[in-house]
């Protein structure tokens, strides 16, 4: 999705297997609506992504400080579109606990070519932020996620912003 796709309504999640806010595996796939009725960001990522650790999980975890007593609802999905021996479903817990995140994790491996969030997204790689207003609307998707404006957009404090 480019900007001038935008606002378009978010596909459902086809992300197949999942660990919840405490590590432990699913039973059923995660779906929009379980993260409940106001805002989404789903941050995209591979295990082995540089800038997804020292990007992309930084900026995370700062929103999702900031952001998740303020109805927003986070999910972070493996993106697998290469290296599946290394981004693998065994290493959800691993960046889970790395980053102190309470979030639930998915692993979206490739079914042909992409995996199914990549697909219907058209994200392009990693790190990749999503965020969904409450309409289930895309607002942003894109490698960048300016957490310093989202956040004070959102009532943020100014030290949290600029931590992002």
């Amino acid at each position: 999705m480019n900007r001038n796709e935008f606002p378009v309504k978010a596909p459902e999640l086809r992300v197949p297997r999942w660990i919840d806010t405490g590590g432990q595996p699913t039973t059923q796939p995660l779906k929009l609506a379980d993260l409940g009725p106001g805002f989404k960001v789903i941050y995209c990522f591979q295990h082995w992504c540089p800038g997804c650790h020292s990007h992309g999980f930084p900026t995370l975890g700062v929103l999702h400080e900031a952001l998740s007593g303020k109805g927003f609802g986070f999910a972070a999905v493996q993106t697998v579109f290469e290296g599946a021996e290394t981004n693998t479903f065994e290493r959800l817990r691993e960046n889970q606990q790395r980053y102190g995140l309470t979030i639930p994790f998915g692993h979206d491996p490739a079914v042909g070519r992409c995996p199914s969030l990549m697909t219907d997204f058209k994200t392009r790689g990693t790190p990749w932020f999503i965020v969904l207003d409450p309409l289930g609307e895309v607002l942003h998707s894109d490698f960048r996620l300016d957490g310093e404006r989202l956040i004070q957009a959102f009532g943020g404090d100014d030290q949290e912003a600029r931590a992002a």
